[in-house]
């Protein structure tokens, strides 16, 4: 392995996902989200690692 960190690609078209997007974006429109990055990641189950 040569230690390089691979993306793995979310279905953002799936119904559970545009669910979630909307609720983030709800959120984002409402002024309640305070961290938009984190909110997305956690949404789709991204690591919120950076680095």
């Amino acid at each position: 392995m040569s230690g390089k960190q691979t993306q793995q690609s979310t279905d953002l078209t799936s119904q559970d996902n545009v669910q979630k997007g909307e609720q983030v974006y709800d959120r984002i429109a409402s002024g309640q989200c305070k961290d938009v990055t984190a909110e997305l990641d956690a949404a789709y189950g991204r690591s919120t690692e950076r680095g």
